[in-house]
């Protein structure tokens, strides 16, 4: 597909990379001079300097036959206008970046119809609603959700004694009666998606998946279950922090918010009723201490500085705080946080490629079935995607031990009605199923590509 990327900033550049790794043909504006020469440096694609709002800019890069423009620069509006320009050129669709709050969902509807926007993205207040479903359930290190809560794959770390530890998954499945898989593994630098055969060892990462009602009990069973998170403290007050704050105090949670912008905490404090709002520099560990961070559930960073959120967090956990969540924007940086013990890292930058990978590859593809949610998980190492079938998908009917699949994909959970299942060999895939698949290593468009030919 031909696409304009308008803003190469760092989630920019990201989805410029997300996007020619998928293998499109991407055009990138940006105002900036020297980001068009860091690009050009860093990706083999055409850059265009200039204002992404201006015809003859927008007319160099070729917004009169592209499929798609993705507006992300910092400005909503120059978003929705640059998107607007270049739909009336003839580009065929149109995603923009809106973060600001004061666009809820009514206004948000009626500026996509009037300015023909196929897609609005808020990358702040997705990463909001993923982290809330964590605090819900703080065992994990990450969750996603399918089929609109109906099922949910949560990523465990195996400490040195777990009870899984020497395990094989055959046995794993006859010890306990909950209806679950264990997914894929990630060991060192391999990924594995896994067969009944396959043992478990302490400092694996699994992930497993389940319907909502299952994970719960499995994880009590399992002796992983830690309470859910009441008391929440926030680093950081910015757009993220926001939507989360008013996502657990809805949910009764009590929230406290530091931050060392004494406007912003006025913000903050105007919109915030029931939060408590701390105006202070958060890298100060005796302020955290007075603050009563040893006794709050979990601790949450959410600064607009990679290293103050892991340095931060690291403390959090020497505190012992039983659920600690850290912002990572640079990847770079992942592997740091990680070798320091921190497990949930949130990154607005995957979130917002994952979205974008999806709807490009649903795109792409509208025979037989449809990319319905796609993540990158295990590190960005494999991919767990939902399908909804329709009625001329070519592997309908056709009873799963009888599909010959590629290497590492799985067909690992159907939804069916109101019907779960984890599949066995003897079920199959029908015309208006959701259908969960996880890969590595394989790119995945549709259910047809999951077999081999």
């Amino acid at each position: 597909m031909r696409v304009i990327v308008v803003g190469c900033g760092k989630i920019g550049s990201t989805i410029v990379g997300g996007l020619l790794n998928e293998g499109h043909d991407v055009t990138v504006v940006d105002s900036s001079a020297h980001v068009i020469t860091e690009t050009t440096n860093i990706f083999d694609v055409r850059c265009v300097c200039g204002n992404g709002t201006d015809y003859e800019v927008l007319a160099d890069a070729g917004a009169a036959t592209a499929d798609l423009i993705i507006a992300i620069t910092g400005s909503d509006e120059f978003n929705m206008l640059s998107c607007f320009i270049a739909k009336r050129m003839g580009t065929q669709h149109s995603i923009a970046r809106i973060r600001n709050p004061e666009y809820n969902d009514s206004s948000l509807g009626f500026l996509k119809k009037e300015l023909g926007l196929s897609r609005a993205i808020n990358p702040e207040l997705v990463v909001a609603k993923e982290l809330a479903n964590i605090l819900k359930l703080p065992s994990a290190a990450k969750v996603e959700t399918f089929s609109h809560g109906k099922f949910e794959m949560i990523e465990l770390n195996l400490k040195q004694d777990s009870l899984l530890d020497g395990i094989s998954l055959i046995d794993l499945r006859k010890k306990y009666t909950e209806k679950f898989l264990v997914c894929v593994v990630e060991r060192g630098n391999e990924i594995y998606i896994p067969d009944g055969n396959f043992v478990l060892k302490s400092g694996d990462k699994i992930g497993i998946l389940a319907a909502t009602t299952e994970i719960q009990r499995l994880l009590k069973k399992l002796g992983l279950m830690k309470k859910q998170a009441r008391n929440v403290m926030i680093l950081g007050a910015t757009h993220t922090s926001y939507y989360l704050a008013k996502m657990l105090l809805a949910s009764g949670n009590t929230v406290k918010i530091i931050d060392s912008d004494i406007e912003r905490c006025k913000a903050f404090a105007d919109e915030l009723h029931d939060a408590v709002i701390i105006n202070g520099d958060g890298v100060h560990e005796e302020l955290l201490i007075e603050e009563g961070i040893k006794n709050v559930d979990a601790f949450v960073t959410l600064t607009g500085h990679d290293e103050q959120n892991i340095l931060v967090s690291y403390f959090a956990q020497m505190q012992n705080v039983p659920k600690v969540i850290t912002k990572v924007t640079r990847s770079e940086y992942t592997e740091t946080a990680e070798k320091l013990g921190l497990e949930s890292l949130a990154s607005p930058r995957q979130t917002i490629l994952d979205i974008l990978v999806r709807y490009v590859r649903a795109l792409e593809n509208s025979k037989g079935s449809v990319v319905e949610t796609l993540y990158k998980i295990m590190d960005g190492n494999a991919e767990a995607l939902e399908f909804k079938v329709d009625n001329d998908c070519d592997i309908i009917g056709v009873p799963l031990k009888n599909l010959k699949t590629k290497d590492n994909i799985l067909v690992a959970g159907i939804v069916r009605g109101r019907q779960n299942i984890i599949p066995s060999g003897d079920d199959t895939v029908e015309a208006g199923d959701y259908v969960i698949i996880l890969s590595a290593g394989h790119k995945v468009q549709t259910l047809s590509d999951i077999v081999k030919r």
